[in-house]
């Protein structure tokens, strides 16, 4: 439980700029705010963005760099590709800290190093996309942005089997909620590059 009080308290320090794919609006504010931004972006967005599984992430993401208004589509990928690569490494940091915490558990630390490896590893593989995309080379670009979105699964893996490993009745190291909606976070934007780097594989 301590564990989750104190990552519950780093992840809300976290930076904003991808706040918008760690909580999903409500339908309301979806339909208000999906609107809003599709008038204000410009067409290329609007069809790049329409082309992938969370459109009003997509239109978030591109948004919040202004480069988006006069990229082209290789241009947007790469948007894309920065600001998972952003998510992966602001998580990694995050765990790195809190494993040095003296209130918590060797084991636990342990714990949070590997799932911290684990998000410098889906970093790296984002900025090895971003090399590839540079270099128009989409079928590399595709498989590390793939491997990038599988690497926060085995931390969520990790935390069930160590659960699975404690004593009826000893305290449980529960997934961290919001180390799952990091997790969920980072699937989501890898999931939008993904589906742009198909549309230029098309284009190809």
């Amino acid at each position: 439980m301590l564990l989750i009080v104190q990552l519950n308290i780093l992840f809300h320090l976290s930076d904003s700029s991808i706040a918008h794919a760690l909580v999903p609006l409500s339908p309301q504010e979806s339909s208000s705010s999906s609107s809003k931004e599709r008038h204000q972006q410009p067409p290329l967005v609007q069809s790049t963005c329409n082309s992938t599984s969370f459109y009003d992430i997509c239109i978030a993401t591109l948004a919040a760099d202004p480069s988006s208004s006069t990229a082209d589509v290789p241009g947007l990928c790469a948007i894309a590709v920065s600001t998972a690569a952003a998510s992966a490494s602001g998580t990694a940091s995050f765990l790195a800290n809190a494993s040095d915490g003296a209130a918590v558990p060797e084991a636990e630390r342990a714990l949070l190093r590997t799932c911290a490896g684990k998000y410098a590893s889906a970093r790296d593989a984002l900025q090895a996309a971003r090399v590839s995309l540079a270099e128009q080379d989409y079928d590399y670009a595709f498989v590390h942005v793939s491997a990038a979105a599988e690497y926060p699964s085995v931390c969520r893996t990790l935390f069930r089997r160590r659960q699975q490993q404690q004593r009826p009745g000893s305290g449980k190291t529960m997934y961290p909620p919001e180390l799952a909606k990091r997790e969920e976070a980072l699937k989501r934007l890898c999931s939008i590059t993904l589906d742009i780097i198909s549309l230029l594989q098309v284009q190809e």
